[in-house]
């Protein structure tokens, strides 16, 4: 089994540890990850600002890039929608762009999700046992992807609590592009969501997969003056895996 990591630009640019972490825990499985140097963006930042010819462009990039690979890994669900669900809509009725869209579209996970739903692997090790987190499930990996179950999964198996919180499947404003156009609304969601966060539970850090949804919620935890961390699935399942702490 060939795999290829796709680090995502938010993860290469500002959590480059839950790229590392990635890594180090498909390999700890026995999965020979490569890392196509070639990738740069995906074009979900163009696609989504309706540029979707600029979208093409770096679709068909990233599309030559990851060609000859039985699956692509990404810690972002994010990104991975963006590849799973809308590259074969940019090519729709374009033929061999179509077709190849489709294949990549079928050989892209999430990270969660390629650990349960492709290598059957629901339990990591007991690195997390005694440790509280608050989860996010992100609006991408939840409702463009179905990730629900693969990331609480992983996380209990190894030993951790995951707290109770009616906002944890709520959006918490980012939507890359959306945050620009509409500030307010933005910063509103994210602090609807954070004023519901189950501090009484005491969590030691909030948990994503995705980096965006991460980026954002601490950039309004600083702003309130709030030292909870932030941090990335890849790396707490690491720690599932190796023990660490």
């Amino acid at each position: 089994m060939r795999v290829a990591l796709f680090a995502t630009c938010l993860v290469d640019q500002f959590f480059a540890q839950a790229g590392v972490a990635t890594v180090r825990l498909l390999r700890s499985l026995g999965v020979e990850v490569d890392f196509p140097r070639g990738q740069t963006c995906c074009g979900q930042p163009a696609f989504n600002a309706g540029h979707w010819d600029e979208a093409r462009r770096m679709a068909r990039h990233t599309m030559g890039v990851f060609e000859g690979y039985d699956y692509v890994v990404l810690p972002s669900g994010s990104c991975g929608s963006m590849l799973r669900v809308h590259y074969p809509e940019l090519f729709v009725g374009r033929g061999a762009d179509y077709r190849r869209a489709v294949s990549l579209a079928e050989r892209t996970f999430e990270l969660s999700q390629f650990l349960v739903r492709v290598l059957g692997v629901e339990k990591l090790g007991d690195g997390l046992t005694g440790r509280r987190f608050a989860y996010h499930h992100g609006c991408h990996a939840l409702r463009e992807l179905g990730v629900e179950e693969e990331p609480e999964l992983l996380l209990q198996n190894a030993g951790a609590e995951l707290v109770p919180w009616e906002a944890d499947r709520e959006c918490c404003g980012f939507g890359g592009v959306f945050s620009v156009k509409m500030p307010v609304v933005s910063v509103a969601m994210a602090d609807r969501k954070l004023d519901t966060l189950p501090r009484q539970a005491e969590p030691e850090a909030l948990v994503s997969t995705d980096a965006g949804c991460l980026l954002h919620l601490a950039g309004r935890m600083k702003r309130r003056g709030d030292a909870l961390p932030v941090r990335h699935l890849a790396e707490v399942l690491w720690e599932a895996r190796s023990g660490a702490s």
